[in-house]
């Protein structure tokens, strides 16, 4: 009985997120506007390689006309860029026609940004010049009523049950990339899947299914991909986060991170996950922890908690490490984006 015991309390440690160590860091806000100009509520944080921060945030006049049986939108998003000391450079796609709920940004190695908008249901990809270059996905309102589900774009062998296959989303919150290029969205507000395109936009295939059985979601909220192309998709709702190879084969779980809502990977020989473990039942008092992991799932150590002040969180939506032990943090629900320090 007692043998039994002490495997119990091993068994808990491994899966209880406030085993970790606690990590000593900084936080400060840096980021500067133009006077009468607002961030509203950033969801997105990215940086370049010369250190400029994007941000892309809720905010702005969204309006919506009729035309005929429907609605049509636009406006509602900004996305910013500033200078490594804060202050502000630019504003990127002012009234995109795509820009209607901001959810994530992100830079690509060739320094391009890259914007996802949960309710355009559209990812748009902008030279660094902040010329478009790409576009996946289309505004609900430009596409055909009622759709053909698959049509004509089924992978071959894949079953009706892994997903919507098809290059059009419903509420994607994520973008990351492989080595080759080939780009990965998750899917995850309206369907519970990641799809996969060519570096040139073309759709390869998607998996996943709304569930709680290994390679289903809850709602695929963040995903990166390593040096080795596996697949780390935050399942929020289901408590872990799930790998996979870079055919969407499943591979594993990490479930020693709260409710994962963002997701991170440093680049370098020796990288490492950073986790943040969103507010449970929307309960902004408790929760808030960022996580850092070693790729295998590993605890190195925890930091932070939610609150209002520095050093604290509110709905930390996204996190770019870039920078290593400096990370950027949006923070909806403080309406800030932090610099955070690790010691």
């Amino acid at each position: 009985m007692k043998r039994l015991a002490i495997l119990l309390l091993a068994a808990a440690a491994l899966v209880l997120p406030a085993a970790a160590q606690t990590i000593d860091f900084t936080g400060a806000e840096t980021l500067q506007l133009p006077r009468d100009t607002f961030l509203g509520s950033p969801v997105g944080v990215a940086t370049n390689s010369k250190g400029h921060i994007f941000v892309f945030a809720r905010n702005g006049e969204p309006t919506v006309t009729l035309g005929g049986s429907r609605a049509f939108a636009h406006g509602g998003s900004s996305l910013y860029e500033f200078a490594p000391d804060g202050k502000f450079v630019r504003q990127i796609g002012k009234q995109v026609y795509g820009f209607l709920a901001a959810q994530a940004v992100r830079v690509d190695a060739q320094d391009n940004i890259w914007v996802v908008d949960r309710y355009s249901s559209m990812v748009i990809k902008f030279h660094p010049d902040g010329t478009i270059a790409m576009l996946l996905g289309r505004k609900p309102e430009s596409v055909d009523v009622p759709s053909a589900p698959n049509k004509g774009r089924q992978a071959a062998g894949a079953p009706e049950a892994s997903g919507m296959q098809s290059d059009l989303f419903e509420g994607p919150t994520d973008v990351s990339w492989d080595r080759a290029g080939n780009i990965f969205v998750a899917d995850g507000l309206g369907n519970a899947r990641v799809a996969k395109f060519t570096r040139d936009g073309v759709f390869v295939k998607s998996w996943g299914s709304r569930g709680s059985d290994n390679g289903q979601f809850r709602t695929p909220h963040s995903v990166q991909v390593d040096a080795d192309g596996n697949v780390y998709v935050a399942d929020h709702g289901n408590k872990r986060v799930q790998v996979f190879d870079n055919d969407g084969n499943y591979k594993r779980a990490i479930t020693n991170v709260g409710d994962p809502e963002a997701l991170c990977i440093t680049p370098g020989a020796r990288p490492v996950l950073y986790v943040s473990n969103s507010n449970p039942y929307n309960d902004l008092d408790h929760g808030g922890e960022i996580y850092k992991l070693e790729l295998s799932g590993s605890m190195q150590g925890q930091f932070g908690h939610a609150g209002k002040q520095l050093k604290e969180f509110g709905t930390a939506t996204a996190i770019d490490c870039r920078g290593g032990n400096t990370l950027y943090v949006a923070e909806a629900g403080n309406w800030r984006v932090q610099k955070v320090v690790l010691h």
